[in-house]
Parts: C-alpha cells; sequence; structure tokens
C-alpha cells in the first residue's frame, strides 16, 4: 500500500500544479488587446494542452485515492469525519476542475465577461483546497 500511496501523492501533487498555473493563463488572457491574435490563439493553446494532462493527472490520482480508501478501509467506524471533510474537498477540487474547462470554453468562444483581477482570485482557490486537503489527512482534527 505505500506504493500506492507514494503514486497517489505524485498524480495529487502533479495535477494540483495543473490547476495552479491554468488560473494564471487565464489572467494573461483576460489581459490580452482583441486586436492580438496570435497572443490570444497562443495562450488558448497552452491552456488546452495543460487542461488536457491535468485531466490525465487527475484520473491516477483519483484511482489511486479510492484503492488507498478500499484497501485502508477508511471512512469505518468513529473518528472519520476527517476523510468525510476530505472527500468533500476532492469534490469540489473536482468541480473547480470543470469550472477551468467551462472558463477555457468561454474563452474560446470569445464569451469571456470577466477582468484579471477575477482570475486572480480564481487562481487562490486551489492553494486553499490543498491546504485544507493536506491538513485533513495530516492532522485528522476529526
Amino acid at each position: 500500500m505505500l506504493w500506492v500511496k507514494a503514486f497517489h501523492i505524485v498524480f495529487v501533487a502533479s495535477w494540483f500544479a495543473g490547476l495552479f498555473y491554468l488560473p494564471r493563463i487565464y489572467v494573461n488572457l483576460a489581459q490580452v488587446p482583441a486586436d492580438s491574435v496570435a497572443e490570444r490563439e497562443r495562450l488558448l493553446l497552452m491552456a488546452g494542452k495543460l487542461l488536457r494532462f491535468t485531466t490525465l493527472l487527475a484520473v491516477p490520482a483519483l484511482v489511486l485515492g479510492f484503492w488507498l480508501w478500499l484497501g485502508y478501509g477508511i471512512g469505518r467506524g468513529p473518528a472519520n469525519g476527517w476523510l468525510h471533510a476530505k472527500l468533500g474537498v476532492v469534490l469540489v477540487v473536482l468541480g473547480y476542475h470543470h469550472a477551468c474547462w467551462l472558463l477555457l470554453r468561454k474563452f474560446r468562444r470569445g464569451e469571456n465577461r470577466r477582468g484579471h483581477l477575477w482570475y486572480r482570485w480564481f487562481n487562490e482557490a486551489p492553494v486553499l483546497l490543498l491546504i485544507a486537503a493536506v491538513v485533513l489527512v495530516v492532522v485528522k482534527p476529526f
């Protein structure tokens, strides 16, 4: 199980690296002048490739996490509220990932109505989610 745990951590860290950087590309996209077609297309290409790669990293992270859950039997019995909270964080991260996909689709269609400041704040969410998940797993506060 230690190998499964190790690779789970690697894939989760890699998945979050993509979620940290993708909204940063959106900040840049929101700042691109309307007449700068080449820059916009380059950033859209980068965002699309990063989103695909990040999605590919999320799959093994989730599969390995499920494997750990089954293997350790965590969540059964008292004092496992931390796991339920962590699973809630995972659902929020999946929602954030999906929101990144929806935002990229809006950028591609030219339908973005948000400014770069909104994307700067949006970019902070995965940091908070990662902190929450790590604290829940390591500290197990409840």
